[in-house]
């Protein structure tokens, strides 16, 4: 009985690791319980300064968690030039130890380097021309795969068409004109601050009708539209990614630009001039209501005073830049639905890319535009 209760207690015996001299290297003996419930009290060992190590073992239980233990330890006296010698280990430990130390896996991180802010820039540089690199080749494959069907009209799919105009342009309305009228008050308001002092209320008119037809009636629309219905555009194709609809498409012959990108290019080409003229008008009404209740302008002579300051040309000015902010806000929105890959949260972080770049590349053009504009003495 005794000699039993004895036996138990050292097959339960905690790890042991111990030292031992010898001439020519030194000696690691392991004895007691080496498994996973009995690890935490696995000693810290002081390695002797020596070129060669002999593993001894007279465990009573070994498993893969101790011999994980073990193999680390291999790595790291390996790594400072030391010896290590396990075939005097019996042959199911030495077995096991060995497959693990072949596999293991340096799991301590490289020595980040910090990086310069030239490197910064440099790496900023490189990922925004390969943003523009992938831009140019998705506007070459709508001119290459759009001026077919745009020859065979009876080939576009109109319903989709006029599906994608009710959702870009009329369930716009609302914002697109509250917003205009808004920012034509404000207009109105700071311009009649200052020009009240003169007493040059009736400037209000030129102030407002210039600006908002040229300027902030068409880049208002665009924002608005970028952050509406370019986003829209990024989510539907991204998760149409993520499902493989897709794929599913090109398997069944059907291609993808022409059925999903094209339709919402001129969907939104057709919308964005309509809902840039939409906001000069409400753009011109707010600043009407400005200029009548608050600096004495009546709205006839308001209105009267519009055809003397405004020419057709400075509205033809506007809109000319609405059908290329549209084509770059569906094909930057469209491109990085298409560039969607994993999981749903890339759909997310797509969206937000194309919104930030589609509100960018349109202040971008629009202040092209107003360089030529100058240039060209308009």
């Amino acid at each position: 009985m005794t000699s039993a209760m004895h036996a138990s207690r050292l097959d339960h015996a905690p790890p042991q690791a111990d030292w031992s001299s010898d001439p020519e290297f030194a000696v690691l003996t392991l004895t007691g319980t080496w498994t996973v419930h009995s690890l935490q009290h696995v000693p810290i060992l002081h390695v002797p300064t020596t070129q060669t190590i002999r593993i001894l073992s007279q465990i009573s239980a070994f498993d893969s968690a101790a011999a994980m233990v073990l193999a680390r330890w291999l790595r790291q006296w390996r790594a400072a030039g030391i010896t290590v010698d396990v075939s005097q280990m019996p042959e199911r430990e030495r077995t096991l130890l060995e497959l693990l130390d072949a596999r293991l896996v340096d799991t301590v991180p490289e020595r980040t380097r910090r990086t310069s802010l030239l490197a910064v820039i440099g790496e900023s540089a490189v990922r925004q021309w390969d943003e523009a690199r992938q831009f140019l080749g998705f506007l070459g494959e709508l001119i290459w795969r759009g001026v077919p069907l745009v020859l065979t009209f009876w080939r576009i799919r109109w319903s989709v068409v006029i599906a994608e105009v009710e959702a870009a342009g009329v369930r716009a309305l609302g914002i697109v004109g509250l917003l205009s009228f808004m920012i034509g008050m404000v207009m109105a308001y700071q311009g009649g601050a200052t020009l009240s002092n003169y007493g040059a209320n009736i400037l209000i008119v030129n102030l407002v009708g210039i600006i908002t037809l040229r300027e902030m009636g068409p880049l208002l629309a665009a924002i608005i539209v970028a952050g509406r219905t370019g986003s829209s555009y990024t989510a539907q194709l991204g998760t149409m990614r993520i499902t493989e609809e897709i794929d599913a498409l090109r398997a069944l012959g059907v291609p993808p630009f022409e059925i999903l990108v094209f339709p919402k290019v001129i969907a939104l080409v057709v919308t964005l001039p309509l809902l840039s003229l939409f906001a000069d008008l409400m753009g011109l009404l707010g600043g009407a209501v400005v200029a009548n209740y608050g600096y004495g302008v009546s709205f006839a002579v308001y209105f009267d005073r519009i055809p003397d300051v405004i020419t057709v040309t400075t509205l033809w000015l506007g809109l000319i830049k609405a059908p290329v902010f549209a084509i770059v806000i569906a094909l930057i929105g469209c491109m990085q639905g298409l560039r969607v890959r994993g999981s749903a949260s890339e759909v997310g972080r797509a969206t937000t890319v194309s919104v930030v770049q589609a509100i960018f590349m349109v202040i971008v053009i629009d202040a092209v535009f107003s360089v030529l504009y100058n240039l060209m003495g308009y």
